[in-house]
């Protein structure tokens, strides 16, 4: 049993990763859908209250709560599967219940990739509302993600994957790491 959990500020590659596990036969659960879930529940627009309604659920549950309402869904997919990517950790916190939950078959790998890079990627996906649509600005995004304690969460990685090459060679680095093991890319990074 591997569960592969993936960190990183908005922007970074976490979806590219969870894509190409998916692509691989790789089940993975995403934190947002949660918070999305939660959101139309609430008939609320998840692309422009993604942000609030995370904090909200925080409040509400405590720290660990997309955590929690997470594990039943790594849980069934380990029931068929040897390894799970989760996308989408947020704090220390969730790092932490994830441990607990899965000792060393818990892996957390921060992707990485500089803010300009970040930014625009975030501009060319079009999946959230822009600060002039309502939305939050990337600065406010990242403000955000940081206050959650991600900051603390990507300094608990296992291994830190860099994304600031080409799509091709992040996904042939998440390829190897999903067939071959942590230790596998350790080295290279």
């Amino acid at each position: 049993m591997t569960v592969i959990g993936i960190v990183g500020l908005p922007g970074s590659g976490k979806s590219e990763a969870a894509a190409v596990a998916r692509e691989a036969g790789v089940p993975v659960v995403t934190m947002g859908d949660v918070i999305r879930q939660a959101c139309r529940d609430r008939g609320l627009d998840p692309a422009t209250h993604h942000g609030e309604m995370a904090r909200t659920l925080r409040e509400e549950n405590g720290p660990g709560a997309i955590a929690e309402a997470s594990l039943p869904m790594i849980e069934d997919h380990l029931d068929g599967a040897d390894t799970v990517v989760v996308d989408g950790i947020r704090s220390d916190v969730e790092v932490e219940r994830f441990v607990a939950a899965f000792g060393d078959g818990f892996t957390l790998v921060e992707v990485h990739a500089p803010k300009d890079l970040r930014a625009e990627r975030l501009d060319l996906r079009g999946r959230d509302a822009s600060a002039e649509e309502g939305g939050e600005s990337m600065e406010e995004r990242d403000e955000r993600e940081l206050g959650f304690g991600m900051g603390e969460a990507m300094a608990m990685a296992d291994l830190t994957v860099e994304n600031d090459a080409s799509l091709e060679a992040f996904q042939s680095t998440v390829r190897r790491l999903l067939s071959d093991g942590p230790d596998a890319i350790a080295d290279e990074q």
